[in-house]
């Protein structure tokens, strides 16, 4: 599935859920270890040399990433905003799927994945103000009090 990058930021670009995945995957690694190599990319997603390079190379045509053959992979300026966007996406999608909504951290993990890719910018955006702004009205107390009520509802079961 293709998603379509905010064309005011991006010009036409258009990625596909796996080089977003790259992408942050590259932006992570960067951020742990400061140099990232193919072969890295190939434990990260337990994919051949050849897949990875092939994504490398459309990052690279791109203007996302710097990368010689055989060398490291670096985020261009306008790759590591991407990159930190789509990472930040789906580190708060996760918070809230976990803290939030209490489901397992694997779960919530792989389907905050899924979710940084189908969302639009402008839902996201709405959805993440709205749980700003129940933060900032209510209490700590009164959200987590909240937050215990909530998950102790019954399930529906049809």
């Amino acid at each position: 599935m293709k998603r379509e990058i905010d064309r005011n930021k991006r010009g036409n670009m258009d990625l596909t859920e796996s080089l977003e995945d790259y992408l942050e995957a590259i932006y992570v690694h960067l951020q742990e270890k400061k140099v990232v190599r193919v072969k890295d990319l190939m434990k990260h997603f337990n994919y051949k040399s050849s897949s990875v390079n092939t994504a490398v190379g459309q990052l690279k045509k791109k203007g996302l990433v710097d990368h010689e053959k055989y060398g490291y992979i670096d985020l261009t300026t306008e790759g590591r905003e991407l990159a930190k966007e789509i990472y930040r996406k789906h580190e708060k999608l996760t918070g809230f799927l976990r803290d939030t909504l209490g489901i397992n951290g694997e779960t919530a993990e792989n389907d905050a994945c899924r979710m940084e890719h189908i969302l639009s910018d402008e839902t996201y955006e709405t959805f993440y103000r709205f749980i700003k702004y129940l933060e900032q009205v209510l209490t700590r107390k009164k959200l987590d009090s909240i937050i215990e009520q909530f998950k102790k509802l019954p399930r529906e079961t049809d």
